[in-house]
């Protein structure tokens, strides 16, 4: 299941008020129409971009996914294996994959994602600045979508976005 819709307004809509004056990159959020309302209510954005990466794709990529549950590192068994199997390449400790990630469990989460997501793209669809990629391979999607954030996006020093981080 997912956060409610109020807790997810309460936590992210004073974040982004102290982040006024500059750019800002959700990932994630929001999720449902009811977040992306209550962010319209307060914000005007720029653009909206939606990743479509085929069922199967996102399958192999999440069911492959380890994580070490202490630090929080993750591992891919397809492109970023620990050095030894199952096993924390800085501790040792066992790896853990998530019941979420189990392919079982993935497509029903995939599926209920896909249910909620839709009235949000339709949302930012009428309002012209969804812009949407398709593809399987970051390093061919990529370019397209840091082309679009370039424009969008005005440059501001690295120590001045650090220094209004909690």
């Amino acid at each position: 299941m997912l956060v409610p819709d109020h807790v997810m307004t309460r936590l992210m809509l004073p974040r982004l008020e102290q982040l006024s004056g500059y750019s800002w990159l959700l990932d994630g959020f929001p999720r449902t129409l009811a977040q992306a309302l209550a962010l319209n209510n307060l914000y005007q954005l720029d653009l909206v971009i939606s990743l479509n990466i085929p069922y199967e794709t996102l399958r192999e990529r999440l069911s492959d996914r380890w994580i070490h549950p202490p630090s929080g590192r993750v591992y891919n068994m397809g492109f970023n294996q620990p050095r030894v199997q199952g096993k924390d390449d800085i501790t040792g400790e066992p790896l853990i994959q998530h019941d979420d990630d189990k392919p079982e469990a993935l497509m029903a989460r995939l599926r209920h994602y896909k249910d909620v997501a839709k009235p949000v793209i339709d949302l930012y669809k009428s309002q012209g600045i969804l812009h949407s990629f398709s593809g399987t391979e970051t390093d061919r999607i990529w370019p397209y979508i840091n082309s679009l954030l370039s424009t969008k996006m005005h440059p501001q020093p690295l120590d001045a976005c650090q220094s209004r981080t909690p």
